[in-house]
């Protein structure tokens, strides 16, 4: 039984600038405000990041009806539909909005495009908190497709003015086809101008395709309802490495790395570079001795934080 020699660590990897903005906008509120702030949904898909704040004071919730009047909310980064806006503001909240500004870029494009007449097909899937948050900016008039055969079934009510939109954690390469096949049966369909899929999927998935090719396996840090990290481990896969997604460095199985000389390791854009860490000292414990970070984008944008988060700011 060999035991793994290398580690090469993905650049980029790990939590992006939307997920840090909204773990901050969280963490701010409980210093500011004093525990408990309530949370509409996790804050980004991580377990660990959700467990350290629930540690600090944070309650997520689901339903409004579960918050007290008068209580701090934050909206999770992945967005929310016009009807929990609505709620939120007749409950009186003190609301902060923690949805990523690039899933807000697409709410906007949507609430503009519809003023104008257009009706949507959205690439995404289907119960994702991000899905619902972007298809609940109308009333109607936006489709759902999650795959090339949606495409062939989805009935619009007219095809003169069609728009498509994706959610921003998906599979570029998915995506691409899928909006072909939508090019293909709608060609006047308009697309986006620079495409949805976010900046920290693209790079990544662009990392992962690098990465994949050189290392006997693949381990992702991600927790399994985080989409982007599923779009790691599958694309790993299809590339023919062996991959697996573990949440932490306990879910590691000494026998994935029988016989494995390389091992590769990104995680997703809501995971902490502590989990990373933790999962290069367990697999250095199982016999590896180097570890290698391989070249690739450095990723430098900060979002700005809500007005009202500072100390002695008033919202």
């Amino acid at each position: 039984m060999n035991t793994p020699q290398e580690i090469l660590l993905a650049e980029p990897r790990g939590v992006c600038a939307g997920g840090d903005r909204a773990i901050e906008i969280v963490e701010r509120a409980l210093a500011k405000f004093g525990a408990p702030i309530y949370v509409r949904h996790e804050i980004v898909h991580n377990t660990y990041v959700v467990n350290d704040l629930k540690a600090k004071g944070a309650i997520f919730i689901e339903e409004l009806a579960e918050v007290p009047a008068g209580a701090t909310l934050v909206f999770s980064a992945h967005g929310v539909s016009q009807a929990v806006q609505r709620e939120a503001r007749e409950r009186g909240f003190a609301i902060f909005d923690a949805t990523c500004p690039l899933v807000t870029k697409v709410h906007v494009e949507v609430a503009k495009l519809a003023k104008e007449g257009y009706e949507f097909i959205m690439i995404g899937h289907k119960g994702h908190p991000e899905v619902e948050g972007t298809m609940g900016q109308l009333d109607g008039g936006i489709h759902l497709v999650e795959d090339v055969a949606d495409v062939a079934r989805v009935q619009p009510a007219q095809t003169e003015k069609l728009a498509v939109v994706t959610q921003t954690t998906l599979s570029v390469d998915d995506a691409a086809q899928i909006t072909a096949a939508g090019r293909a049966r709608f060609p006047r369909i308009r697309e986006p101008k620079q495409q949805d899929i976010c900046y920290a999927t693209q790079n990544r998935q662009d990392a992962v395709k690098l990465l994949s090719p050189q290392v006997d396996l693949l381990i992702v840090v991600g927790s399994p309802t985080s989409s982007n990290s599923n779009r790691l481990r599958e694309l790993a896969a299809r590339l023919g490495t062996t991959a697996y997604m573990v949440d932490s460095a306990e879910e590691l199985r000494p026998e994935w790395f029988d016989n494995i000389a390389r091992v590769g390791l990104t995680a997703g854009a809501s995971a902490p570079e502590v989990l990373v860490q933790e999962v290069i000292a367990r697999i250095k414990a199982l016999g590896a001795v180097a570890v290698r970070k391989m070249d690739g984008i450095e990723e430098t944008l900060k979002f700005p934080l809500p007005k009202g988060l500072k100390m002695g700011e008033t919202a």
